[in-house]
């Protein structure tokens, strides 16, 4: 084993139980329907709900006074209306998040009241056009209305609601006093949501944040996988590590599951057609791994050649059998923008 590797493995505090695979594939709604609302609004959520997904996902940032909010990331120009804002002109600002220079406007320069007042706007307004009828209509929600929303809406249609909470550049915000640990735990326990059977998984790129959270919950860790790079709180580590038979028995130690990148699980061949699955379910089934994939998309731009049904890159194509070559080499879950088309093609 690589001393990278040994080395992850050794630091586990708590090593996770064998997990029960679900019977079928869940489907987590990416950031809500965000392809068809703006994404991380309540009314994202709900519609998803609606759609039949099983669990939502915010992505979680945190405001100046230690608020956790749900926005794609802390930097908020791309996915509110704050540049237009001229009152808060002066706060725009250049940081360093995760090695990479940003400038814009950034959650935790605002208090929790400051940004209920930005309103929410499409982020994809080039390829979601219809979306963009709805910039300006929606708040920037906080991860407890997310939770009561979750609570609400499966006592209404009476089913689970689960919530699929990520944990956005953990190791940045705790570097600024600002951890995501503590208000993510109080806020799951108000619910009840605290053991292993509980319908929450928390995700991470990272790999301390899952690691302390392994010795402070039960609930499930996801440890989710890009196709480049690697985490970023340790700089010597690659993902493509990560997914060796070694890296997943480390991962095995302190999460539940993996989140990779679809790619991994089913590559595309040289001309972009979607080729034949790796070994990856195999092998993190075989050391008790979930696997979710991310992120499935309906249009014809995210879609392989073969599936798209135009050269309009905004023109949705056949997200349905994208979705069941994934099913047929056996995940357990998706992420998807589109829980109507995804919720048909986990049913069929």
């Amino acid at each position: 084993m690589p001393i990278k590797l040994l080395l992850l493995f050794c630091l586990v505090i708590v090593i996770s139980p064998m997990p029960a695979f679900a019977e079928r594939p869940i489907l987590i709604a990416h950031r809500g329907a965000s392809g068809d609302r703006p994404e991380h609004t309540l009314e994202a959520y709900r519609l998803a709900i609606e759609m039949g997904a099983d669990f939502i996902e915010p992505d979680l940032v945190l405001s100046k006074d230690g608020v956790l909010v749900a926005r794609h990331e802390n930097e908020i120009s791309g996915t509110t209306d704050v540049a237009q804002r001229n009152e808060f002109a002066a706060r725009r600002a250049t940081k360093t998040i995760d090695g990479q220079s940003v400038t814009g406007w950034f959650t935790e320069d605002f208090t929790f009241a400051e940004l209920r007042t930005l309103k929410a706007r499409e982020r994809l307004p080039e390829l979601r056009v219809a979306n963009i009828a709805y910039d300006g209509q929606f708040l920037i929600p906080s991860f407890d209305e997310i939770l009561a929303l979750a609570q609400t809406e499966g006592q209404v249609r009476g089913r689970v609601i689960g919530v699929y909470p990520e944990t956005k550049h953990p190791s940045y915000f705790t570097s600024i006093g600002l951890p995501h640990e503590a208000p993510l735990l109080v806020a799951l326990a108000k619910y009840g949501l605290t053991k292993s059977g509980s319908p929450v998984f928390i995700q991470s790129f990272e790999v301390g944040n899952l690691r302390a959270l392994r010795g402070k919950t039960q609930v499930r860790l996801i440890q989710l996988i890009a196709s480049e790079s690697g985490p970023a709180d340790l700089p010597e580590m690659l993902y493509t590590e990560m997914i060796t038979p070694d890296g997943l028995k480390a991962i095995a130690a302190y999460a539940d599951g993996i989140g990779p990148f679809k790619d991994l699980v089913i590559a595309r061949t040289a001309d972009g057609h979607l080729g034949h699955p790796t070994q990856l379910v195999e092998q993190a089934h075989a050391v008790g791994l979930e696997v979710h994939p991310w992120t499935f998309r309906a249009e014809n731009y995210f879609l392989p050649t073969g599936l798209k049904t135009s050269s309009d890159p905004r023109e949705k194509g056949d997200l349905a059998s994208e979705i069941k070559a994934f099913v047929a080499a056996g995940v357990d879950g998706i992420f998807s923008d589109h829980s109507a088309e995804a919720r048909a093609a986990l049913s069929d």
